[in-house]
């Protein structure tokens, strides 16, 4: 895999101006590199967190916040505003990452309402097919389009009269409202949506086809995520972390001070986690639980069938519904490649440091990963990793295929062998990773 560069002042392009993008961009310009193009189908910057109306597009929820806190959800060298709360609503969110655009004057490079439709390699350079159909080439292609635009919905046997979507295309409660409504799902979306509608549906439940680890945002009145983040941090802890046996040992003390500090999940009706704390993505929700226990919310097994308004559960019960709401994620999807040259499917994307292709020099991949903490502070690790490498001053391994191979096989990337975890870093591991490879230290 070359580093030579195609000439002195090479041509980017980055596709996608959410927070992975425009952290991509800063990063090429405080390099050096100052012919940058982002496209963005929107007219906004933010990606996800601009909320919009269309069901068409892929948005936050009217009442969505962060899941992490602001004090680990922030780019290191562009803090949050002090009067943020602890967890950020959408809105403001969408106001700090405009911020940060202006701040470090990216907005010159964002072409707004531009879509790139088609991307492909052509004669050693990348060439980029937009939604008005012109053509631009560029030496470098950074995808930083995210993973959350191409909804995965469930198959079950029979047919539902009535209505039946993903979370793709929900967008707020009040269509709702009297309505019988069926939740089907266990992450943070399924929590948001199910908690949002029980305040104005008659009626709402929730299906989980196995149990899961519901984690309260606050502990002893601090945000869940920095209690630990000091102490996480260190090396020696970080080294202790990717050792299996020590790492199931302290995943058993968690879910025992867990259990003593809530309950198990059988007092709230939810069925027990087959699995230890952390394998899988947990659910970050102070009020679903409460929810529960209040009787707005209705906890079912997993769906066995369809039946005109009628669902049948696994467990042998049923209830009649109105609408579905699915909140069973999304697939890794590229429309502007053909399937022939970049398909990831349903497995781990083959990237090193989920970053670098091995076959195309060219091609780079910003924020194509699932933390268990906020991806924003790691996408600019990445993008300072990126243009380290498009400037000739870091060199990938030799050997990028094997290299690719160990970081699969690693312990700590050891999660839930599921297509939502195909994605899944440890966020404290994964960031002491990308620092290493920065400082000069192989990761691999």
């Amino acid at each position: 895999m070359s580093v030579t560069l195609p000439g002195p002042n090479p041509r980017i392009c980055v596709i996608g101006a959410g927070p992975s993008g425009i952290t991509a961009c800063k990063n090429l310009l405080e390099a050096g590199l100052r012919n940058v193009v982002i496209y963005e189908k929107g007219g906004e910057v933010g990606g996800n967190w601009v909320f919009d109306e269309d069901t068409g597009h892929s948005s936050v929820f009217e009442t969505t916040h962060t899941i992490s806190s602001k004090t680990l959800s922030c780019f290191e060298d562009f803090p949050m505003p002090a009067h943020y709360p602890d967890y950020p609503h959408h809105s403001q969110l969408k106001e700090y990452f405009q911020s940060y655009a202006r701040h470090f004057g990216l907005l010159p490079h964002v072409r707004f309402r531009s879509e790139v439709t088609r991307a492909e390699p052509h004669e050693g350079r990348w060439k980029v097919v937009l939604g008005d159909g012109s053509v631009e080439a560029f030496d470098y292609l950074m995808v930083a389009n995210g993973h959350h635009s191409d909804p995965r919905m469930p198959e079950y046997p029979g047919r539902f009269d009535g209505t039946f979507l993903h979370s793709h295309d929900y967008k707020r409660a009040e269509p709702f409202r009297g309505q019988r409504l069926l939740v089907i799902g266990a992450g943070n979306s399924a929590c948001d949506v199910a908690v949002a509608t029980s305040r104005v549906a008659a009626r709402t439940d929730l299906s989980m086809r196995r149990g899961c680890y519901v984690l309260p945002k606050y502990l002893r009145g601090r945000p869940l995520d920095t209690l630990t983040q000091g102490s996480l941090d260190r090396g020696p802890l970080l080294r202790l972390r990717r050792r299996p046996l020590l790492r199931r040992v302290i995943q058993r003390q968690f879910r025992r001070r867990l259990y003593r500090l809530q309950g198990p999940n059988e007092a709230y009706g939810l069925q027990e986690p087959q699995h230890l704390p952390f394998d899988e993505h947990p659910t970050i929700n102070s009020e679903i639980l409460l929810a529960i226990r209040h009787g707005q919310i209705r906890p079912k097994p997993g769906v066995r069938s369809l039946d005109g308004p009628t669902v049948h559960f696994v467990d042998g019960s049923s209830a009649q519904y109105e609408t579905i709401i699915a909140c069973t994620g999304f697939r890794l999807s590229f429309p502007f490649f053909d399937k022939s040259l970049i398909d990831f499917g349903d497995d781990k994307p083959s990237l090193y440091l989920k970053l670098f292709h091995p076959e195309h020099r060219g091609l780079l991949f910003i924020g194509l990963f699932q933390p268990q903490g906020c991806i924003w502070p790691l996408s600019d690790y990445q993008s300072r990793l990126a243009a380290r490498y498009i400037k000739g001053q870091w060199t990938p391994p030799g050997d990028l295929r094997a290299a690719i191979e160990r970081e699969q096989r690693s312990h700590d990337s050891d999660f839930a062998r599921t297509p939502r975890h195909a994605t899944e870093v440890d966020y404290h591991v994964f960031r002491m990773r990308l620092r290493s490879e920065l400082a000069g230290r192989r990761a691999f």
